[in-house]
Parts: structure tokens; C-alpha cells; sequence
């Protein structure tokens, strides 16, 4: 996992600002992820402000990535199969945003997690919601 450290993997969600910087499992064994977002223009309309869809790519990767922190070696993510995203303020350019990532249940074929992006004072911005396929070894 250390090897995704940074864009998590996905070189667009570095160039779209996000760093996934710290991640591990809890004590129940539920994995998590923690980075920061610091938008690009890359990811902002023509008035600095971040669209919908890069709230959702950065969301999905922060669940992906918190899921596969739990899992053993040679099992996966294979697929999100849905996910629930709001928008509940803007992020723009210029601003710095917190990211964490959370397993809500790990089953056997599918696992459950959420994830948020936060201002500086705790606010949210953006949450999501996710179920997604899982591929394992055994």
C-alpha cells in the first residue's frame, strides 16, 4: 500500500490536487485513509470552483484505497458498484482540504465505506457512500 501513497495510484487524482498521505486499519479491522486536497485548476470551472465530478473521482479513491488498507495480500477492490456523492459546499482553488476514508463492513464478496472531505474549521464539503466488488485470492 505504501507504493500508492500520494494519487493513490491514479495519476489523475494527483493532478487533480489530492494526496492520500496515511492509512491503516482499525481495531475492529476495518481499514482507513487520510490525505488532503488542495484543488488544481484541473479540477475547477472557469471560476475556481471544484465540479461535482472530481468531488466523486477523489471519494471513490479515498474508499478504494481505505478498503484495500484491510484486506489481506492478493485480495482487491475490483469495481465500485454504487456510490452516493453530496456536495454540501464549494471547494475551490487556492483552498486546503482535509480527506479521510472509512470501511464501514467488510464482507466476504463486497465491502462498505464512506468518505469526506473536510474544510479547515471541520465543515464538510462533499461525502460519499459506496459498496464495492471484491476480489480474493481464496
Amino acid at each position: 500500500m505504501d507504493r500508492w501513497l500520494g494519487d493513490g495510484g491514479m495519476e489523475l487524482v494527483g493532478r487533480l490536487g489530492a494526496s492520500l498521505e496515511r492509512y491503516g486499519v482499525d481495531g475492529e479491522e476495518l481499514g482507513w485513509v487520510e490525505g488532503r486536497f488542495e484543488p488544481t485548476a484541473l479540477a475547477a470551472n472557469p471560476h475556481g470552483a471544484v465540479q461535482a465530478g472530481v468531488h466523486a473521482v477523489v471519494l471513490d479513491a479515498l474508499m478504494n484505497f481505505a478498503i484495500n488498507a484491510a484486506l489481506g495480500e492478493g485480495d482487491h477492490t475490483q469495481g465500485t458498484i454504487e456510490m452516493t456523492t453530496e456536495l454540501l459546499r464549494p471547494a475551490v482553488v487556492g483552498g486546503t482540504y482535509a480527506l479521510r476514508g472509512d470501511v464501514v463492513r467488510l464482507a466476504r464478496q463486497v465491502a462498505h465505506a464512506e468518505a469526506v472531505v473536510t474544510e479547515p474549521s471541520g465543515e464538510v464539503v462533499s461525502r460519499a457512500s459506496g459498496t464495492f466488488l471484491l476480489a480474493r485470492r481464496g
